[in-house]
């Protein structure tokens, strides 16, 4: 059989670099991941090796593309979406990077921003980028790379350096450094970009002391940014299709309509919610931000963002090796009873919405010599459902109300994980068939533009639900279980060293 109009969608994470060729009825045909390495050089620090998120990422296309060429699957254009926030700074004429990358989850630029922090800048930051004062964001980021390297001030005032989140570096290795871009979700993550202007914010780069020379253009997510080179990826394909992780997520969940609601699991958890045309300013920490851009219209979000998800259960894997895959969790979980007391606060990077503590430490609670593997394991899987109605919760306080959850990524796999979280929520939780929403959600904006799809619609009418989980625990337990969560988390953010 023969697959005419494939898509290949790169997802560049935090922990892997994936590759996925999709058909035209969204049908995964192959794909290819790697992990690669995650560097701690201080406490509060994250950072990623820019050559090796590259590396791995050719080595997985090159994989899926050998594989597709078997199936005949003819692949027709690229999608790519990434890990938001992470920052690099590369050399224009040679193409490397002059630091490593700075993750979203490094919290090294807190000082800074609190330094920065006055009534009038905090105002100016939420009213012009939609976010927060934060060193989640990229722009305290970018300030610290220049600041810290010889000579890096002096060579990006020349112009002779580029910044960009990894979809930017990404399109300038694969277009072989022709193309600088990004698109609008992941500029509007940067603490640098006007989500109401659509353009980059001069008060905002002054503000960071970041020079414009660096800043890469910003397109609409499906649009034209550039051909990938056949000597490159071993055969010539237009990149066509960008958007930051979450926000490819939302499109893969065809969350199009105002007022619809995605929530993704992976490294992190992010709940996004549609909001039409209209900027929705939260009283509650949450960040108003963009969801995409198509056909010169945008669509704006509401977004909570968790920072330790599926790291929790990666942590247990790898940090303490109490398990050794994160399969066990669910079979664990299931040993203990609801009530079992004991709480995970993973603050292992501070805590983000509603809270927004970048000095918070993670923290365990109620333990006792009875406390074994499987309490570590169900808390950690119970501190991301907490975290989630946490975020639903300050949705509510702003006036918008989920009586549904379109879920996604790794850790909802888990069907005891979709079923506690369908508890605590106390709303219908549900899975689609297809779990790369990521993926497919770059797959889809690519796809819109090569002409492999006509509208929105007709992604929404290929869109299938695998599974729907419904509510089924007592108030009672439900109000007793979200009291300890809350008493965890009030200690974790008492608690400064």
């Amino acid at each position: 059989m023969m697959y005419d109009n494939c898509i290949l969608a790169i997802d560049q994470g935090t922990t892997s670099s994936r590759a996925i060729i999709f058909s035209a009825t969204g049908e995964i045909l192959c794909s290819a991941q790697k992990e690669f390495t995650q560097y701690y050089p201080n406490d509060g620090w994250v950072e990623h090796d820019p050559e090796e998120i590259w590396t791995s990422t050719l080595d997985v296309c090159q994989q899926a593309l050998a594989t597709a060429k078997t199936k005949q699957a003819h692949v027709v254009t690229i999608g790519i979406t990434n890990q938001r926030e992470t920052t690099i700074v590369w050399d224009k004429q040679t193409g490397k990077a002059i630091y490593n990358a700075i993750v979203w989850q490094d919290r090294r630029t807190a000082s800074q921003c609190d330094a920065l922090r006055t009534d009038a800048n905090v105002e100016l930051v939420r009213n012009s980028s939609g976010l927060l004062l934060d060193p989640y964001f990229s722009a305290t980021k970018v300030s610290w790379i220049l600041d810290n390297v010889a000579g890096a001030r002096d060579k990006a005032a020349a112009g002779e350096l580029a910044f960009g989140t990894v979809d930017s570096f990404l399109i300038s290795r694969l277009t072989g450094g022709m193309v600088h871009a990004t698109d609008v979700t992941n500029a509007s993550r940067t603490n640098l970009y006007n989500i109401h202007t659509l353009c980059w914010d001069d008060k905002l780069l002054d503000l960071f002391n970041v020079p414009a020379a660096i800043l890469p253009e910003v397109k609409e997510c499906s649009d034209d940014f550039g051909l990938a080179s056949a000597s490159v990826l071993g055969q010539e394909l237009p990149i066509q299709g960008v958007a930051g992780d979450q926000q490819a997520a939302t499109v893969g969940q065809c969350c199009f309509s105002k007022g619809s609601i995605k929530s993704t699991y992976g490294t992190g958890c992010f709940v996004l919610l549609n909001t039409g045309e209209e900027v929705l300013t939260s009283q509650n920490n949450l960040l108003s931000t963009i969801a995409y851009q198509i056909n010169g219209k945008v669509n704006y979000a509401l977004e909570g963002s968790i920072f330790i998800a599926g790291a929790a259960v990666q942590w247990l894997r790898d940090g303490i090796n109490v398990i050794d895959s994160a399969k066990e969790t669910e079979a664990l979980a299931k040993k203990l009873d609801y009530d079992h007391g004991v709480y995970l606060v993973p603050a292992f990077a501070g805590l983000g919405a509603p809270h927004w503590d970048p000095n918070a430490r993670a923290a365990i609670y109620g333990m006792t010599r009875g406390t074994e593997v499987a309490h570590f394991a169900r808390a950690a899987l119970e501190s991301v459902c907490f975290q989630t109605h946490d975020l639903l919760q300050a949705m509510a306080q702003d006036g918008v109300s989920a009586n549904n959850i379109n879920v996604d990524g790794g850790m909802v796999a888990n069907n005891w994980v979709c079923q506690f979280l369908s508890d605590v929520l106390d709303v219908e939780v549900a899975r689609p068939a297809i779990m790369e929403t990521t993926a497919l959600g770059a797959a889809y904006l690519a796809g819109l533009k090569a002409g492999i799809y006509d509208s929105l619609d007709a992604l929404e009418e290929q869109r299938t639900i695998e599974i729907k989980f419904n509510p089924n625990m007592q108030e009672t337990l439900r109000n007793k279980l979200l009291g300890g969560w809350s008493a965890a988390v009030k200690s974790t953010l008492a608690f400064k060293h």
